[in-house]
């Protein structure tokens, strides 16, 4: 049974109540021979002990109905206030003299939400700075060595092991022989493992934003990218102010989303967009490699767990598709509650 049903089966009933009560009240002060009066005479060819009734649940139900439908497109309207909070939107009040105090709540929840949005965003951007200042210089030292010696050893070996290959195949007759074949593949071989150690050199290297600003960090990252590897990287930045913490952390989240598209998605084309809309700070990353099934534990490998890990630090909320054959698109939405950079 609807709202509107339910109010005019309720408004019948309570005009019939009180149609008894006032008939008992007036008969208990001017009272007749006979109740079999009330049916003798006609009104509008019915009897009028019949007619009064009828009309009465007639006019109570109108009314019930009238009052149904108010309520109704009150409900309604704070199922979809809800329903735009969930969202993270804002809700703007509705003067309504009956819901009122609701939305009273609802505004008062919204503000909690924000608040605990904005504490999210204060205490990643603490714990950014704190953890920038103990953990960045170790880290860089770290992987500045690693780096070094994979770009001097196996590089460097895998690089003179190409040239030696390239100088043989090129010595040789041409020939469909299976010796030759062989050859062929192990030059690509090596050629694709050259293209691997500059993408894991590329990923070692410590790429912290420092003094920077988000929109310099990614475009510095992307086009060391597209000079050292063989793919084709586009993308498009809008220059935003942002806290330090939420720019710390979508950063590494793009770094670790670029570092999982050239290991394992072999794909030819990389897509970068950063830019905000209705509030909301979106940070989206989009290839054309093989992609998976989304049911399968890539899902839920480290990389992606730490990504969606990152984006719930600052308020954030992640979103990944992949189709197999057909890429994979990642989405970072973070709302902007208003405070200013602190850099």
């Amino acid at each position: 049974m609807s709202v509107i049903q339910r109010h005019m089966f309720i408004g019948a009933l309570l005009s019939l109540l009180l149609l008894f009560l006032f008939t008992v009240a007036y008969l208990s002060v001017y009272p007749i021979a006979s109740f079999s009066l009330l049916f003798e005479k006609d009104l509008m060819d019915l009897p009028f002990g019949l007619i009064v009734p009828i009309m009465t649940i007639i006019l109570g139900g109108v009314a019930g109905g009238i009052s149904g439908f108010y309520v109704s497109k009150e409900l309604q309207y704070v199922a979809d206030t809800l329903q735009e909070l969930d969202k993270g939107r804002t809700i703007h009040n509705k003067n309504s003299t009956v819901l009122n105090g609701v939305f009273e709540q609802i505004s008062k929840l919204q503000n909690r939400i924000n608040e605990q949005v904005r504490l999210a965003q204060k205490l990643a951007n603490e714990k950014a700075e704190d953890h920038e200042k103990r953990v960045q210089q170790v880290v860089s030292e770290e992987r500045n060595r690693l780096a070094r010696e994979l770009h001097d050893s196996v590089s460097q070996q895998l690089f003179a092991a190409s040239m030696l290959m390239s100088s043989i195949t090129e010595t040789r007759e041409e020939a469909d022989d299976l010796e030759t074949k062989h050859l062929k593949m192990v030059e690509e071989t090596i050629h694709q493992s050259q293209l691997e150690m500059r993408a894991l050199l590329l990923h070692l290297r410590p790429a912290a934003l420092k003094d920077r600003s988000l929109e310099e960090g990614i475009k510095e990252l992307l086009n060391e990218l597209s000079q050292k590897v063989p793919i084709d990287v586009s993308w498009k930045l809008e220059t935003l102010e942002l806290d330090k913490g939420v720019e710390d952390h979508l950063f590494r989240i793009l770094q670790e989303c670029v570092s999982n598209t050239l290991r394992h998605a072999k794909a030819s084309t990389l897509d970068v967009l950063l830019i905000r809309r209705e509030g909301r700070t979106i940070l989206r990353i989009v290839d054309d490699g093989i992609g998976f099934k989304m049911d399968e534990k890539k899902v839920t490998s480290y990389g992606l767990q730490n990504m969606h890990e990152r984006a719930l630090e600052i308020g954030g909320v992640l979103k990944l598709v992949s189709l197999p054959q057909k890429g994979t698109r990642l989405e970072v939405s973070v709302p902007h509650v208003g405070g200013e950079r602190n850099d």
